[in-house]
């Protein structure tokens, strides 16, 4: 390492020199290009330990595993089709509603194999809300349109939610050294939601012309799976030559969805063979008109343990 960065200088002071000595029309001549080099030169000495360790990467395969429980604050709105016995599609707001106050049951595991450069991993979401407050906004009656929804005449609105979110996706370390790791990924995310609201207003709902009717209390329920190749990054920034890091993790991606992105930042601690992480991950979908989720974001801490073989 300190003969490649001696090499580095060399080349710097040669470079110097020759522009010292040089008239001025050669110093304009080369000037453009001793600024490339300059700025080639800093970009090799700052990356430099991250370059070189990524070049010679373990050809072991590495594994880890990741427990967690994720409190995420539910925020969306569902569209449903129409109830049986009405004439209009319900559209309700769910949440937002405080952590842990409805959830009912969640499994959440992370897990991932490396060689060398190159990984794959892997992140399951089982999530079973019950009791979630909820709002009905409006109601879009059959070929005439929708119908705003006072809030006012909401008398006690609920929905349960049960989810399963699935990611897998393949990654390469692009940089990997004692700073941290960058690693650029590709793969697909699966978000399968069953959806049930019942529904209790004060007074009918009246469609445009008083033609249609939408009644005070009801009940529905709908299923939807989303499917979508996903981009993004992630890795870890290691703070000095403590044990504590900062994880990071971002994708973006399109499909069954208008777009849904990720994004999860937090801090670590590692011990010998395992560490433990507290992060805040968010999770957002935004859909067209013609499907149940209109739009959800899961946002909240997580807590990990990720043990390492």
């Amino acid at each position: 390492m300190r003969n490649i960065q001696d090499v580095i200088k060399a080349i710097i002071c040669t470079k110097i020199s020759i522009l010292s000595v040089r008239g001025s029309k050669m110093r304009r001549k080369y000037y453009r290009q001793a600024v490339l080099n300059a700025v080639f030169v800093t970009f090799l000495v700052f990356f430099l330990p991250l370059i070189t360790l990524a070049q010679l990467p373990s050809n072991q395969w590495q594994f880890a595993i990741t427990p967690y429980l994720w409190l995420p604050n539910i925020d969306g709105t569902l569209k449903y089709n129409v109830p049986p016995g009405t004439s209009g599609r319900p559209e309700v707001k769910v949440g937002p509603n405080d952590y842990l106050e409805n959830l009912d049951f969640a499994i959440m595991i992370n897990a991932e194999a490396r060689k060398a450069r190159w990984s794959v991993f892997t992140d399951v979401i089982y999530l079973d809300f019950s009791n979630e407050t909820s709002k009905v906004k409006s109601i879009d009656f059959v070929n005439i349109g929708g119908n705003p929804v006072s809030s006012s005449i909401d008398a006690g609105t609920e929905s349960s939610l049960k989810g399963v979110a699935w990611t897998l996706a393949g990654g390469y370390s692009v940089l990997q050294g004692d700073l941290g790791r960058l690693e650029l990924l590709v793969g697909f995310r699966y978000f399968g939601l069953k959806a049930s609201t019942d529904w209790n207003l004060t007074a009918t709902v009246n469609g445009p012309g008083g033609s249609q009717v939408f009644p005070r209390s009801g009940s529905i329920s709908q299923s939807e799976d989303l499917w979508d190749g996903v981009i993004g990054l992630r890795g870890r920034l290691n703070l000095g030559g403590s044990k504590f890091y900062v994880p990071y993790y971002l994708d973006v991606g399109t499909g069954s969805s208008e777009v849904t992105w990720e994004g999860v930042v937090g801090l670590g601690y590692g011990f010998k063979w395992v560490d433990i992480v507290l992060a805040y991950r968010h999770l957002y979908y935004d859909m067209d008109d013609d499907n149940l989720v209109q739009d959800m974001r899961f946002s909240g801490p997580a807590l990990g343990l990720t043990f390492r073989f």
